[in-house]
């Protein structure tokens, strides 16, 4: 993910400096340690250090030493260990002593042998030190090297059985880094380790938020960009943000708390320096968001939603990674978008209500179709429900006014079993905007001018109503069973007050079955009577539209079968005595097959029957199935 860093060189601190820094690391004077110490023991350790020290004087040696032999590596911790307990001694018991200058000297050849071999390792280790692997640990601690100098080569085998090889091979590296930066910050050269640290990774950071698409908004561009343009932008942020908290930073703070376990101060100083700029930068784009428009517009709901449910999924991580002070402008950055989502979202859940309630549009749907509004609200709520979750979060703390006491009559939301989510608020409102829709449509109804249209209109648009609530999970659950079953029998409701309507005059010009026996004369009366009541209806219903084919199929099979077995019996018992009656085709226009043809082409918009000279005529479509017989 990072580029090669290249390599620096520092300044070795005074022999004064070395000595402060050694008597304020450790009050040593009081150790147990320095009482059984002596100066035959420094003389000792200074023997048995010196050649060691001095084989890997970085001016004389260039291969690297962790690299070269794990074994050596271990030796010569151990004696820059030993070393510096014998310079503590001397500091604090013989200041004067010749061999402190020695001491002194084999620290400064030892510190920059380490200095160079934390920086080699750094450099030439950044697959294994790559944040994903990092963040990918089970357990940092569960491959921890810097206790190599502790343990045996069998010990070592054994830790390593349960980890991976690619986890072990980035545990190695990690543990080498923490042994060097721990052994060069208790001998007093911890700026030189540090420096180099916060370089190379500062760069692996930035390095990752650029892979990732992250950079620096300027507020002046991004205000005058358009929205079309942010919504890939939104897209792609939300994919970058989880891989950039869980992964990048997830893994630098692993990392540097790791590598740098001995102090906090340092660790914070670290990280705050390589992560706090990067960080700020993630979350800017969010906060520009949030503080973009004025006027919230509905449609932008959704992705303000997505940005919210992102940065709410990875708030506890945000949390944990930028828990202190320095680097804490991160987490507020972060936590303040959020709230001022919440605020944008409630305000577009106003918004999206006033909408429909406003909504003023005269024009009538022709035929009594689906209108406009219905199949916006609908795919609006039916995105809505997916939020499910974003929504319960807003709605629990930003409560919307609405008529309680018309909601109770209307509905009861259904109890949902999930212990995370309480669904109540989300239930409620989804409900409460359906029932405003159902309202409007009410008004919208009341401006046809034929009542049978009204209810057609009704029937058109509550069907969309209940058919997206039905084949919607969300929705359906958020609303449950019972809702529906009191709209499927509103619009049960409806269709009946519709047929009432539009048909019932033609029903009524078909006597009975059971009525007395017609003469001729009651016999041609009828027929002329159910010729033009039939043509009336058939000519104003056939501009009629019902979209839903099977709803179309369903009111042409119910008209017909109230109207067609009637029919067909009338005709078959009467038009034998009308025989001998002179342009019979004109006093009986309509055989009971040309019936159910015409009727099977209803509701699509266009007439069949054009003028009153069409009793012959026949009809390509197929009748409708009645088993009349």
């Amino acid at each position: 993910m990072a580029k090669q860093a290249k390599c620096v060189t520092f300044s070795t601190p005074s022999p004064k400096s070395i000595m402060s820094s050694l008597s304020s690391s450790t009050s040593f004077s009081q150790s147990p340690l320095n009482q059984t110490f002596s100066l035959s023991m420094v003389e000792e350790t200074l023997d048995s250090t010196e050649p060691i020290i001095k084989k890997w004087d970085p001016n004389t040696k260039t291969i690297s030493l962790f690299s070269h032999s794990r074994k050596q590596a271990k030796e010569f911790i151990r004696c820059v260990r030993d070393l510096r307990r014998a310079m503590h001694f001397l500091v604090s018991q013989h200041s004067q002593s010749p061999n402190l200058v020695l001491a002194h000297s084999l620290m400064e050849i030892a510190m920059s042998r380490l200095e160079k071999e934390f920086f080699m390792i750094l450099s030439s280790n950044l697959d294994q030190l790559d944040p994903e692997s990092v963040s990918g640990h089970s357990s940092i601690s569960s491959y921890s090297e810097f206790e190599y100098v502790m343990q045996s080569d069998d010990e070592m085998e054994k830790a390593s059985e349960s980890i991976s090889e690619v986890e072990k091979a980035s545990a190695l590296v990690m543990s080498d880094l923490k042994v060097i930066a721990e052994t060069m910050i208790s001998c007093g050269y911890g700026k030189e380790c540090i420096k180099s640290y916060k370089m190379i990774r500062k760069s692996i950071v930035d390095e990752g938020l650029h892979l990732l698409r992250i950079q620096k908004c300027k507020i002046s561009l991004f205000n005058r960009t358009d929205w079309s343009v942010l919504e890939p932008m939104i897209k792609n942020w939300i994919k970058a943000a989880k891989i950039g908290v869980t992964t990048l930073f997830r893994g630098e703070k692993l990392l540097c708390d790791h590598v740098f376990s001995a102090s906090t101060t340092i660790r914070h100083t670290c990280f705050y320096e390589i992560a706090n700029e990067a960080g700020l930068n993630l979350f800017s784009l969010p906060e520009l968001v949030s503080n973009k428009e004025k006027k919230k517009l509905p449609e932008r709901i959704f992705k303000l939603m997505d940005l919210y449910a992102a940065i709410s999924d990875l708030r506890p991580d945000i949390e944990l990674i930028f828990h202190f002070d320095s680097v804490a402008p991160v987490k507020t950055l972060a936590i303040s978008s959020l709230k001022k989502f919440k605020n944008s979202i409630h305000t577009c859940l106003t918004e999206f209500e006033l909408k429909i309630k406003k909504d003023s549009s005269k024009a009538l749907t022709p035929g009594g179709g689906i209108h406009k509004l219905t199949r916006t609200t609908m795919s609006f709520i039916s995105s809505l429900s997916e939020y499910s979750r974003v929504l319960a979060e807003i709605l629990a703390e930003h409560a919307i006014k609405r008529n309680t006491r018309l909601l109770e009559s209307y509905f009861t939301a259904p109890i949902l079993e999930d212990e995370h989510i309480n669904h109540h608020a989300t239930s409620v409102h989804i409900a409460w905007l359906i029932l405003v829709l159902l309202c409007k449509l009410d008004i919208k109804a009341e401006s046809y001018k034929d009542v049978s249209l009204s209810y057609l209109f009704l029937v058109n648009n509550i069907r969309l109503v209940v058919d997206t609530v039905r084949s919607t999970h969300h929705l359906r659950n958020l609303l449950g069973d019972d809702w529906l079953t009191k709209h499927e029998a509103k619009l049960r409701s409806y269709t009946t007050n519709y047929e009432n309507v539009a048909w019932a005059k033609v029903y009524q010009t078909v006597p009975a079955r059971t009525s007395t026996t017609l003469s001729p004369d009651q016999a041609k009366t009828h027929f002329k009577r159910f010729h033009v009541a039939f043509e009336e209806a058939y000519m104003k219903q056939s501009s009629c539209v019902i979209l839903d084919a099977k709803l179309r199929d369903e009111f042409k099979v119910s008209i017909a079968r109230k109207l067609v077995p009637e029919y067909k019996e009338f005709y078959q018992k009467y038009l034998p005595m009308l025989r001998e009656e002179i342009n019979i085709e004109m006093l009986v226009r309509f055989k009971p097959d040309n019936l159910e043809n015409y009727l099977s082409d209803l509701f699509h918009g266009t007439p069949m029957l054009s003028d009153s000279s069409s009793a012959s005529s026949s009809s390509s479509s197929m009748s409708i199935s009645l088993g009349c017989g």
